[in-house]
């Protein structure tokens, strides 16, 4: 791997540094080297545990192809009341699911509860650790949001799906999708620390452009100085404004505080062609050269 000839976009290299993972760093740089994905935990020396993981971290931080997303095969199954007594007498990856999400929960499941942790087990083909990883995300998320309740398991199984047809049936992938989404979360209250937003939550057409922004690899100090210029000419927060301002500098490859200031020393370009003098100039010099 020849470390001068690898070129790394500025967004992927701050996605990596964000997600602080060692493992997921060198193997996109032993992939975006050209090298043979098949060889590539035996090469770096990684563990199956610790290949899964940093692969999972790339796929999840969308740096990793992403195979086509899993496709439910047949209806959802319509799970009966001996489906579940069946289940409670024989199946103990089922006892181990349902009573440890009773105990995140803290309350007894009923029956129809039952059924749906009985879908996320044999249609959803969920592990027991997956399910409680993925309960425990519904509860934090709630949490997250000011809820004084525990979310409802209708509420968890919409979720369940999500992560199906995401692909993420593995404990690596489960830890990778919520790492990346912690991570997400905590972007977005740094950038609504920087917007002054205190007291409520963003809109959902807020929460676009903010994410927008975020993907475009900006630092909150370069969206700060944003900010600053949308109050100065507007007079008050003006999301399309600051979007305005916000896509330029992108397109220019500019997303840190010192690289606008950077930009606002540069002189400004003279009238003419790019790197030549314009008429003006031209007719000075001929001028000066005539008179000497």
């Amino acid at each position: 791997m020849n470390a001068t000839q690898l070129n790394i976009e500025q967004t992927d290299m701050r996605k990596l540094l964000g997600a602080a993972s060692g493992d997921a760093a060198i193997l996109y740089l032993y992939l975006h080297s050209g090298n043979d994905p098949r060889l590539a935990a035996e090469a770096l020396h990684l563990t199956e545990n610790r290949f899964a993981c940093a692969m999972a971290t790339l796929r999840q931080l969308g740096l990793w192809e992403q195979e086509q997303q899993k496709v439910l095969s047949g209806e959802r199954p319509s799970y009966t009341e001996k489906d579940v007594i069946s289940a409670v007498d024989s199946d103990r990856d089922f006892r181990s699911i349902y009573s440890e999400v009773q105990r995140i929960l803290g309350r007894v499941l009923n029956t129809e509860e039952l059924k749906i942790i009985l879908s996320f087990q044999r249609y959803l083909g969920m592990t027991p650790e997956v399910v409680c990883l993925l309960v425990n995300y519904c509860k934090g998320r709630a949490k997250q949001k000011g809820s004084l309740r525990n979310p409802s398991l209708r509420t968890i199984e919409k979720e369940a799906y999500a992560w199906a047809e995401r692909g993420i049936d593995t404990m690596e992938e489960a830890a990778a999708f919520i790492l990346s989404q912690n991570q997400r979360d905590s972007q977005l209250g740094q950038l609504m620390q920087v917007l002054q937003i205190r007291d409520r939550r963003l809109t959902a057409t807020e929460e676009k452009y903010a994410w927008q922004w975020l993907e475009m690899g900006f630092q909150p100090d370069a969206i700060a100085e944003a900010y600053d210029r949308t109050c100065v000419n507007t007079g008050n927060l003006s999301w399309s404004y600051m979007n305005k301002i916000l896509t330029r500098w992108h397109q220019e490859g500019i997303h840190t505080a010192e690289e606008i200031k950077n930009k606002d020393r540069k002189p400004t370009q003279p009238k003419g062609a790019k790197g030549q003098l314009g008429k003006t100039e031209l007719e000075n010099i001929k001028r000066l050269l005539q008179e000497d």
